[in-house]
């Protein structure tokens, strides 16, 4: 299972990467194993400034429906168009082309308060 070093956790298992004041965000390797063969993406908040931990959105997978948490305070700019067609993207590439939402964060900084690949790594084993 990998955790990328670049990336920072939430222990709702999403994973968060800056560049600038935007953040891409996904579930990690972790949590697509767990919630299974993912079969739908519902994210409707493009164009909502969001708080920390608020509900961005669902990820459905054949056993269960998870929501989704945002890491940091922002706006949702963008989902990405793929998982529309192909929701197991996140199960094939969770860091890659299984990235679900860019958010405008309100403070870049707080990133650094998130946890590190090898604290999330010690959370889920």
């Amino acid at each position: 299972m990998q955790f990328p070093a670049d990336l920072r956790y939430t222990k709702d298992h999403e994973w968060i990467k800056i560049e600038g004041n935007t953040a891409t965000i996904g579930i990690t390797d972790f949590a697509q194993g767990e919630l299974g063969d993912i079969v739908y993406i519902d994210i409707n908040t493009v164009g909502k400034a969001l708080e920390a931990e608020a509900v961005f959105g669902t990820v459905e997978a054949v056993k269960t429906v998870s929501d989704l948490f945002l890491p940091l305070a922002g706006t949702v700019t963008e989902v990405n168009p793929a998982l529309t067609a192909q929701p197991e993207l996140v199960n094939t590439d969770a860091y890659g082309a299984g990235w679900m939402v860019k958010v405008t964060v309100n403070d870049p900084a707080e990133f650094e308060n998130l946890l590190t690949s090898e604290a999330y790594a010690k959370l889920v084993h």
